[in-house]
């Protein structure tokens, strides 16, 4: 190929190598607590109390994250050996499920206005072993020894006979996420009909090509970014300035569509 002189190509020159692209894709796993609040009043305290060891009082069942849920209050203790010494407080799981996991709050409330509630939560703060796991329909969690009895009695968290416990449930679930990250609707690509009005109107065209006396105008980095063949012919030749290619072995019409 010398300079000044145009460059046969034969139909092999026109085959465009297609390798296939494959649309990525993404998803997020999310794991969240679903959290509930029941409150819990208790009036009535004093006659309550001397039910016996072991016997309790409790809520109305509430739901959180699907599955019910109660409150349970011992005012002599929940075991023999605490001697009716503390009141103790649990919250069971009150519907069927297997393996649920949760996190839980128990407040119980001062009432004189000062907040100086006692709290007992697992919420922002790191557990060793993660959230506690209920077996099954009955099993609980809570304190034995929630408060003694003897300090309770005379505290501001008693007031008119009554206790107020404030509970927060917080039931752990997981799911795949794919809203955030495919929030933005991505359109078709239509890069190839815009290839096709570059040739249609020959705007910015740098090369032509001649086939049989007829010609048609193109783009040398379209050319070069749609086949190796072209791209050695345009761009590593001898002749990089060269403005016409000849092609000998095409007929017009189909030159046109290839």
């Amino acid at each position: 190929m010398t300079n000044g002189a145009t460059s046969p190509v034969t139909a092999a020159t026109l085959k465009v190598e297609h390798s296939p692209l494959l649309s990525p894709t993404s998803s997020q796993s999310v794991t969240e607590t679903v959290n509930g609040f029941h409150r819990f009043v208790i009036q009535g305290y004093s006659l309550a109390k001397g039910m016996g060891i072991g016997k309790h009082i409790v809520s109305d069942n509430f739901t959180v994250g699907g599955y019910r849920w109660a409150i349970y209050f011992y005012p002599d203790g929940k075991n023999p050996e605490d001697s009716s010494t503390y009141v103790s407080v649990f919250i069971a799981l009150a519907s069927e499920g297997t393996d649920v996991r949760a996190l839980f709050e128990l407040t119980l409330m001062d009432q004189s206005g000062k907040g100086k509630h006692k709290v007992h939560s697992h919420f922002d703060r790191s557990l060793e072993s993660g959230p506690y796991t209920l077996k099954y329909r009955g099993s609980m969690w809570g304190y034995k020894r929630f408060f003694r009895r003897a300090l309770l009695e005379t505290s501001d968290y008693l007031k008119d006979d009554c206790l107020i416990i404030n509970c927060t449930v917080g039931v752990v679930v997981s799911a795949i996420d794919c809203s955030r990250l495919h929030s933005i609707q991505v359109p078709v690509s239509d890069i190839g009909a815009h290839f096709g009005m570059l040739l249609e109107n020959m705007e910015g065209s740098d090369i032509t090509f001649d086939v049989a006396g007829e010609k048609f105008r193109s783009h040398k980095l379209v050319l070069a970014a749609r086949s190796p063949v072209f791209r050695t012919e345009i761009f590593d030749g001898v002749d990089e300035q060269k403005k016409e290619m000849v092609i000998t072995d095409l007929e017009p019409r189909v030159f046109k569509v290839s």
